[in-house]
């Protein structure tokens, strides 16, 4: 029970840190809920949620044979601990100037479920995330059965809807509840657990060649 304690935590932390950083998914989320208040985040991650669903599904039931494979497992834990890596290391060089821009643009029609699938799919960042550190999660995961998987997507999916959700609600109550310098100290903080869990990952993988 530990361990998908542990799979559940890492995976909120982890997605987290990545639904944190600016994209289309949060500047859909400031502008929408502008406008349609807030629901409009946890509609937009629906979408989202809907999506990934799909591509876990295809990863386990087409691929589950393949990530069991000790090497599949070291090439994927050590490129998830590069971009890991990377991630922290675009997290501390933009924390000087980042700002979260309650600026709405103009604002998206037709459904805001299908919005947050769209816009999932049109974000690389999305896509790399997913072929990397995501893979990496599911085969760790998959080697508890489909308990395992349950956890880490949970986990995966509350970190997007407490984030959006946050966004949404700051949006509608008004930018003091949501300042910049909170949001460069959380950025700062999720950048150092990054980091930890790219140590990790590297010695996961360094564990599995030499086993």
């Amino acid at each position: 029970m530990w361990e998908l304690i542990t799979i559940f935590v890492s995976s909120f932390i982890i997605a987290f840190s990545g639904a944190m950083m600016p994209g289309p998914l949060l500047t859909a989320t400031i502008s929408e809920s502008s406008q349609r208040g807030f629901i409009a985040g946890p509609l937009l991650i629906v979408g989202h949620g809907i999506l990934e669903i799909m591509l876990l599904a295809a990863l386990v039931l087409g691929l589950a044979p393949f990530l069991q494979r000790n090497e599949v497992f070291a090439v994927v834990a050590i490129a998830g601990g590069v971009i890991l890596l990377w991630m922290a290391a675009g997290m501390f060089r933009t924390l000087p100037t980042l700002t979260m821009s309650l600026n709405p643009g103009s604002t998206r029609g037709g459904s805001l479920v299908m919005n947050g699938a769209i816009l999932s799919i049109a974000n690389p960042y999305w896509i790399v995330w997913w072929a990397t550190i995501g893979f990496g999660y599911v085969i760790y995961s998959w080697s508890f059965g489909i308990a395992g998987l349950i956890f880490f997507f949970t986990g995966h999916i509350l970190a997007d809807f407490v984030w959006y959700s946050a966004v949404s609600a700051a949006v509608g109550k008004g930018r003091h509840l949501f300042t910049d310098g909170f949001y460069r100290w959380v950025i700062g903080t999720c950048a150092v657990v990054l980091i930890l869990f790219a140590c990790y990952f590297f010695y996961a993988g360094v564990q599995k060649i030499v086993a």
